[in-house]
């Protein structure tokens, strides 16, 4: 009897390994919600509008931003300038961003969106909103704001410092529980 080995998209969300630790540490826990989201962005946006997360944050942080230059979308994404140029190449190639030269400082481009690429995010974004809303409605309107504030404070903590040879080595007791917001 030949036995079928399981790949990630054959083991369903009720098949459970012991996490014991894993449940207090809060990059395994962001990881694994990472996994419904990245889901929900494939099915909604990914793949209909071809577009990968890094480009879709890029066009919605230009979108908000317009005139913005390159080195500040590198420092926004945590990336190196070669890396974001890469991406506005291929943004621009596709016709969905515009590189202008600064009229202050002719060396700095300033990157905007194209017509055709406001037209696409208004609708990407429209079905990723309502994609997750679907998925993961599971929550209430004020449980999911409450998780977006949370995740902006984890969010404003990359560039605090890390002292590692402080932390305690004695294992870490659950955190009392917090009172959940009133659903919306």
């Amino acid at each position: 009897m030949s036995k079928k080995m399981a790949v990630p998209g054959d083991v369903g969300p009720d098949v459970r390994l012991v996490e014991d630790d894993l449940q207090q540490v809060l990059g395994y826990q962001m990881a694994q919600a990472s996994i419904t989201t990245t889901r929900v962005f494939m099915e909604a946006v990914g793949r209909p509008f071809d577009l990968r997360p890094v480009e879709y944050t890029m066009l919605a942080l230009i979108q908000k931003n317009p005139g913005g230059s390159a080195a500040q979308l590198a420092k926004a994404l945590a990336v190196t300038a070669p890396n974001i140029t890469m991406w506005v190449d291929r943004l621009e190639a596709r016709q969905l961003v515009q590189r202008l030269r600064s009229e202050t400082d002719r060396r700095t481009q300033r990157l905007q969106l194209t017509a055709k690429a406001s037209k696409l995010m208004t609708q990407a974004t429209a079905r990723l909103l309502a994609g997750e809303r679907q998925a993961l409605d599971i929550l209430s309107a004020a449980e999911r704001a409450y998780l977006v504030e949370l995740l902006q404070k984890v969010a404003s903590c990359r560039a605090a410092p890390i002292a590692v040879d402080a932390v305690a080595t004695e294992p870490a007791r659950p955190p009392a529980r917090r009172r959940k917001p009133e659903a919306a």
